[in-house]
This record gives structure tokens, C-alpha cells and sequence, in this order.
């Protein structure tokens, strides 16, 4: 009878054995991210899928028209490839997974009549609300994304660097001398050669249109906003592939250059107008860059101590003494006093002094 109880309970590990060797894949699947979580992410990153921002419910939440959902999968066929044996799957099937799945939810605009002034309801309307049927469809549909947006590591630490960044620039004022000629001579600097390279793209394009009939940009995506690094200091332009423009645009745009450059040239600031102006600047950099609390403090106490002497007294026999304080031999001589200014103060102390005596 032992034998027995043991064969059966040798019987029993086996089976838990085997149940735990077959659960495995299923577990290590369910860990596995799922593959529509996975497509709605990339789809969300995309640049080329027309999104905007609206008001659900007191939530501010990003969403997309169900048409533009459509056009975008079927233009880019390369992300089904990320749901692996449900690639085969229609745009609109997969839309109503994702639904099914809570990645998406169907809304619709909360102001449906047209305002007054306007022919049509608006493409991407501001306010939104739930829809009662989540199903997808093309027609005049809105679906938000219901899933947080992943955040790079590289934005979660430049978040910690913005409040340090202001307080460094409250704080300018107080930096030493050298570190402030030093912010100020890198800012001068970027700012100049982002000038610099504009003018040149600019110079280089106008010359190449003018004399080849081509278009030739220096940094082609400098100025885009939707590029990225490595696109953004691209140096070599693509190849032109517009039309040739005709000989008789080219030679009114050299035309104008020509003007342009005559115009400017004659009226162009001479040596003394530039020597003041330069003057004026420097000065004002100055004022900037000498100023520290100590010197406001004690530009403070000088003030107080001339509003000080300059208080009337309430004694009449002592604004003589007062006015002798205030009108001094020295601040008469100084050279920054006009003399038509200093002789009529004196005949004014003259005239009160003979109306006293009188």
C-alpha cells in the first residue's frame, strides 16, 4: 500500500511538472508587450499622422480624424509589420482592436451647429466628448489616444535643468565681471554666426538661381521644425527637382539685387555715425555689465544724504546757511554747470538776501 501512495504521489509531481512546463509560454507571452500597444505608440510618434490637441471631459487628451487614419496606415504599410500575424489586417479592423483594447476612444465634437460668421463646422474642434458607439468609422469621427505618451530620458532630465537655467539668468547681474564678458562675448557670438549663415545660404542660393538658373540651399533644413539632428546639419542640398525658372525672372531679381545694393551703400552710416553709435552701445554694455548690489547701495546712500542737506529747515534764520550749503564756490565752478544757469541762481540767492535785509 505504500508503494502504491508513492507511485501516486510520484504520478502527481509529474502532472504539475508538465502543467508548469506548458503554462510557460503562455506566461512569458502575457509578459511579452502586446504588439497593438506596441503599433500604437509608433503610429502616435509618427510626424506624418495629423494629430491635434483638445478638452475631453476636463482632460486635455491628442487626437486624430478617422480618414487621415486610414490614408496614414495604408501610406505606410512598413508599421503592420510590427503586428506580426495580424499584419494582414484592414486599417479599419485594426482601429476597432485598438478600440476593443481601450488604446483608443471615439469622440465627438460637443458644438455641432455652425457659429454665426462661419459656413462650415470646424476640421479639428477644441471641445470634445465621449461617443456612445465605439466603433470606428470615417465619417466625421474623432479617436484620442487614452495611453500616457512615452517621455525620452533625455526630456525628463532637461525638465530638472530649466528651473536651474532661470535662476542663473536672475542671477546674472551679481556674476563676476569675467564670467558676465564671458556670457555676453558666447551669446554675441552664436547670435553672429547664426546670422552670418543665413546671409551666406541666401548669398550662395541667389548667385546659383542667377547665374545657373538652380536651387542650391546651404543647410537645406536649418530653418525646418519638424527635422531632426541629423537632418537638421545636413551641408549638401538634395537634388533640385523643380522646373528651371526663366531667363526673364532671373534678370529682374538681378536687377533688383543691383538696386538693393546701390540704395543701400548710398545710404550706408559714415565713419562719425558709426563712431557714435558704437559709443552709445558700449555704454549701455557698460551700465550692464559694472553693475553690482554694492554700488547700488552706496548710489542709495548718496541719495539720501543729498536729499538730507537739500531739506528745508523751519528756523528762517538758517535757509542763508542752507542756500550757502546748497550753492557752493565748488558746484558753481564746475565746468558741467552752464554759466547762464549759475548766474541766475546767484541773482536769486542776491535778490532773497535783499528782500530779508529789507
Amino acid at each position: 500500500m505504500k508503494k502504491a501512495g508513492g507511485a501516486e504521489k510520484k504520478k502527481v509531481r509529474r502532472s504539475q511538472a508538465v502543467a508548469s512546463n506548458t503554462d510557460s509560454p503562455s506566461r512569458k507571452q502575457a509578459a511579452k508587450k502586446d504588439v497593438f500597444q506596441l503599433f500604437a505608440e509608433k503610429v502616435r510618434d509618427h510626424k506624418d499622422l495629423v494629430s491635434r490637441w483638445a478638452v475631453l471631459q476636463e482632460t486635455r487628451v491628442e487626437y486624430f480624424r478617422g480618414k487621415d487614419f486610414v490614408s496614414f496606415v495604408r501610406n505606410h504599410l512598413e508599421l503592420k509589420d510590427i503586428l506580426e500575424l495580424d499584419r494582414s489586417l484592414e486599417p479599419e479592423d485594426v482601429a476597432n482592436i485598438l478600440l476593443k483594447k481601450n488604446l483608443l476612444v471615439r469622440c465627438d465634437r460637443v458644438v455641432k451647429t455652425v457659429r454665426p460668421g462661419k459656413k462650415k463646422l470646424s476640421t479639428f474642434p477644441a471641445h470634445l466628448e465621449i461617443y456612445h458607439d465605439q466603433v470606428f468609422s470615417e465619417n466625421d469621427a474623432f479617436f484620442a489616444w487614452t495611453f500616457v505618451k512615452r517621455r525620452p530620458l533625455w526630456q525628463t532630465l532637461l525638465s530638472f535643468c530649466w528651473p536651474v537655467l532661470t535662476l542663473a539668468i536672475c542671477l546674472f547681474p551679481v556674476y563676476p565681471h569675467q564670467v558676465k564678458l564671458l556670457i555676453l562675448y558666447s551669446c554675441a557670438g552664436l547670435l553672429l554666426l547664426i546670422l552670418c549663415l543665413l546671409l551666406l545660404r541666401a548669398m550662395v542660393f541667389g548667385a546659383f538661381w542667377i547665374l545657373l538658373g538652380k536651387r542650391v540651399w546651404l543647410f537645406p533644413n536649418i530653418l525646418a521644425e519638424e527635422a531632426t539632428l541629423k537632418e537638421l546639419f545636413q551641408f549638401w542640398p538634395q537634388k533640385d527637382e523643380g522646373e528651371r525658372p526663366k531667363w526673364t525672372a532671373r534678370l529682374f531679381y538681378t536687377i533688383v539685387a543691383v538696386v538693393a545694393i546701390l540704395i543701400l551703400r548710398h545710404h550706408a552710416p559714415d565713419e562719425a555715425a558709426r563712431a557714435r553709435y558704437q559709443r552709445r552701445v558700449s555704454n549701455i554694455i557698460d551700465d550692464v555689465l559694472e553693475w553690482s548690489p554694492s554700488l547700488a547701495l552706496s548710489g542709495m546712500m548718496e541719495k539720501q544724504t543729498v536729499m538730507n542737506i537739500t531739506e528745508p529747515h523751519d528756523n528762517v534764520t538758517d535757509s542763508k546757511g542752507s542756500d550757502e550749503k546748497v550753492f557752493s564756490p565748488a558746484d558753481v565752478d564746475d565746468e558741467s554747470t552752464p554759466k547762464e544757469e549759475v548766474e541766475e541762481v546767484t541773482e536769486n540767492v542776491e535778490d532773497s538776501d535783499h528782500q530779508k535785509n529789507f
